[in-house]
């Protein structure tokens, strides 16, 4: 039996976070602890797990603070160094008005960029059950050393490995460097979460599941999240995924914090049921929580401190699901190679659509079979799932809707047909232009 749950190696830090301003119109910020692994951990510690960090500050104000910090939440600072010459890294936090943040770092050099692998405590990595990294802990030479080094012996000691890129573009040399760090975290990990701007930036796909396969066909994760902020989430299994949609506040302050709770949740899920044979009821449950509790963390400062409990993820569930049932909750598993027809007849359509067309009636008859197709296209994406979270079949779904957008490109086809009977003159075609884009 292993003494700890989740041990955590990263990035210990204090947020600056933007709260209002002075009388003479000048910005306030309040000195919140942070730094994601940590906030995965007090998250976790909420939901009644055991859990220590790996990291360093400065043994400055700001490290007593943050060790102590550490020690109230009851997370392990066994392995928390403290650095006599180096201060504790800062970050400044700027919220905009959706809630979204802008993050300015003070950390050239930080505390937490000075950790050695001589200093990692190897009897703590060796007794615990699941191992949680970022890629802050691997944007310089020292602090990547022993973070290759920890993954490494809980590996050996038959831990589970989660990894969350928490792309921060600042702290890196080059984004090269940032997606060569990245993509040997994909080859740790058995639990992988990322955030939608993070797998498009990652894989050069704007579709997430397009995203996925190209990950699995290089590194075959066993379960990927994918967090879509007010889109959602989606968590990717087996051959398919489920998705469920957000809960949404009014009253949201800023997202710091959200992507760390909701990670936290799904490990936290993960060590309660294990990973293999995971169904899809499973699977929404654990977003639907994980969903819940990341929408709480919005409407408060911070992360570190002020993480939801577990009765008040709960409670807040059972305030606000019934409203969801009446199909706006979105819970999806839709095969890849569904979604690959799909996108077979998406392209299809652009390069038939795109041509040059040569007469006004039909060219409006085909921009309106175009848009018919769009709009088809859309219902997959969208009405069609809530459809399927009633119970439906997929098959059947995607059939009809495919079987549509065929009709509408036969449409096309035929008019392209009339068309090419035509006696335009090579000027007169030359002088008529087709925006597909319309």
């Amino acid at each position: 039996m292993k003494t700890y749950d989740v041990v955590a190696l990263g990035e210990l830090l204090i947020d600056f976070t933007q709260n209002g301003f002075s009388e003479q119109g000048n910005g306030l910020f309040e000195a919140n602890p942070g730094g994601a692994p940590c906030n995965v951990l007090s998250m976790l510690n909420n939901l009644g797990k055991k859990t220590a960090f790996i990291g360093k500050v400065g043994k400055d104000q700001f490290g007593l603070t943050l060790k102590k910090t550490l020690e109230e939440l009851g997370i392990g600072t066994e392995n928390l160094m403290m650095d006599e010459e180096v201060h504790t890294t800062l970050a400044l936090v700027h919220t905009f008005e959706d809630g979204d943040r802008d993050f300015s770092f003070y950390r050239n050099p930080g505390a937490d960029m000075m950790l050695r692998a001589d200093e990692l405590k190897e009897d703590l990595i060796s007794d615990t059950r699941l191992f949680h990294f970022g890629t802050l802990s691997m944007t310089h030479d020292g602090v990547k050393d022993a973070t290759i080094k920890a993954v490494t012996k809980a590996k050996e000691a038959g831990a589970l490995i989660s990894f969350d890129p928490n792309l921060r573009e600042p702290l890196w040399d080059s984004l090269d460097h940032a997606k060569e760090e990245i993509r040997w975290g994909l080859g740790q990990c058995d639990i992988l979460k990322i955030s939608d701007n993070e797998i498009q930036w990652l894989t050069g796909k704007e579709d997430f599941t397009e995203g996925v396969a190209a990950i699995r066909a290089e590194f075959p994760i066993p379960l990927i999240l994918v967090s879509m902020g007010k889109d959602g989430s989606r968590a990717y299994y087996q051959d398919g995924y489920v998705e469920v949609a957000p809960f949404l506040q009014e009253n949201t302050i800023e997202t710091t914090g959200a992507g760390d709770t909701f990670c936290a949740c799904i490990i936290n899920y993960v060590l309660d049921h294990g990973l293999t044979g995971l169904t899809d009821d499973q699977l929404q449950e654990m977003l639907t929580f994980a969903n819940a509790a990341a929408s709480i963390i919005t409407t408060r400062k911070g992360a570190l401190r002020v993480m939801p409990t577990f009765d008040e993820v709960q409670d807040y569930l059972s305030k606000n699901t019934l409203t969801r049932m009446d199909g706006n909750t979105t819970r999806r598993k839709v095969t890849m190679e569904i979604f690959d027809k799909m996108n077979e007849l998406a392209k299809n359509a652009a390069s038939k659509t795109g041509e040059v067309l040569e007469d006004t009636r039909l060219k409006t008859q085909i921009l309106n079979d175009e848009k018919s197709i769009r709009e088809l296209q859309a219902k997959i994406g969208a009405f069609y799932y809530k459809k399927f979270a009633a119970g439906e079949a997929v098959e059947d779904e995607v059939s009809e809707f495919c079987t549509a957008i065929s009709v509408h490109l036969a449409n096309i086809e035929q008019k392209k047909a009339a068309l090419s009977s035509g006696k335009k003159t090579a000027s007169e075609k030359e002088n008529i232009h087709f925006d597909s884009d319309h």
